[in-house]
């Protein structure tokens, strides 16, 4: 698969607004390793192949784990997460298929339980950014180096 179009010379004003946004979330109030968990489980969700790898190097290098990192996509049925990561991994999940679920009350509830209202803009910010990201690459089909 070829990319379409390299969105940062086509829009480098675009681009420097998607960086800020992205710089923005990562001094957020979201620990850096759930972070990376909650950008790999939303490319996942978007099938964002170059997003998806990304984020699995950049937590590995944080020393996040292989298994865990397999277990994402099954993260319901792992006992490799803690509360605060289910939590995290069950609302990425609902904003991310927003027009699917609306974002039930039970995973808002589940959420409050291990974040601050800080806490809960911060990490909707989070899976909106990286939702935003995955579009531009899964539209122009940006795809994971060859290492």
């Amino acid at each position: 698969m070829s990319p379409r179009l390299d969105y940062y010379s086509a829009s480098p004003k675009a681009m420097k607004a998607m960086i800020a946004m992205e710089a923005l979330t990562s001094n957020l109030s979201i620990e850096p390793g759930l972070l990376h968990l909650i950008k790999i489980r939303a490319s996942q969700l978007n099938g964002c192949a170059f997003c998806t790898d990304m984020h699995s190097v950049d937590a590995r290098r944080l020393g996040e784990t292989d298994r865990r990192l397999y277990s994402i996509v099954v993260w319901r049925d792992s006992n490799f997460f803690t509360p605060r990561e289910r939590a995290a991994l069950a609302w990425t999940e609902a904003v991310t298929l927003l027009a699917q679920s609306h974002v039930p009350d039970e995973v808002f509830e589940l959420a409050r339980v291990q974040f601050s209202e800080e806490e809960m803009v911060d990490l909707t910010i989070a899976v909106t950014t990286i939702n935003s990201w995955n579009r531009l690459a899964v539209s122009f089909r940006q795809t994971p180096s060859d290492l």
